[in-house]
């Protein structure tokens, strides 16, 4: 299979919403799902962007049952761990189901630790939903680990009114 890996640019916003969508379904998250198209405009490719973004790509006459020849993607920024330093976080990793068992994947992933490195990186963090077995499988395969089994940590969170009142003085 061939395709291509490229940084994305704003107009490539529709077809990442598309995948973003696909993955919260995947995840049973879509009831969660606030984000919109334009948030990705103004989030990703601004002057001062939150995120990053590799596509992966198919040529013309490889493209999906749908048409599509934006396939894959992994959205991606910087974080900074007191104790280690740089690290780069991946927020998400997919490929479409028809798409899946060709590398995409492992290489959209080895893209994003690519450019993590080179901006100084010295770790790349991310979650996996814990019925995702295929995934952690395939994490563990190319030399991952679990920190919340080997390290003890939680993936916390805040948000809605208990952000709102913790915001306060």
């Amino acid at each position: 299979m061939d395709f291509t890996l490229r940084a994305a640019n704003v107009d490539d916003c529709k077809d990442i919403m598309r995948m973003v969508a696909a993955l919260a379904k995947h995840d049973s998250m879509s009831d969660h799902m606030v984000l919109t198209q334009k948030d990705l405009e103004q989030d990703g490719f601004s002057k001062n962007p939150f995120f990053h973004v590799v596509i992966a790509e198919v040529p013309e006459n490889q493209k999906s049952t749908n048409g599509d020849t934006k396939i894959g993607y992994a959205l991606y920024f910087y974080a900074y761990n007191s104790c280690s330093g740089r690290s780069v976080y991946m927020e998400d990793l997919y490929v479409m189901p028809e798409f899946r068992g060709h590398g995409i994947g492992k290489a959209l992933m080895s893209k994003v630790t690519q450019l993590g490195m080179a901006a100084g990186c010295n770790q790349l963090n991310f979650a996996v939903k814990d019925t995702n077995k295929s995934a952690m499988d395939f994490y563990v395969s190319v030399g991952c680990f679990d920190v919340t089994e080997n390290q003890g940590y939680h993936c916390m969170r805040c948000e809605g009114e208990a952000m709102a009142h913790l915001a306060q003085p």
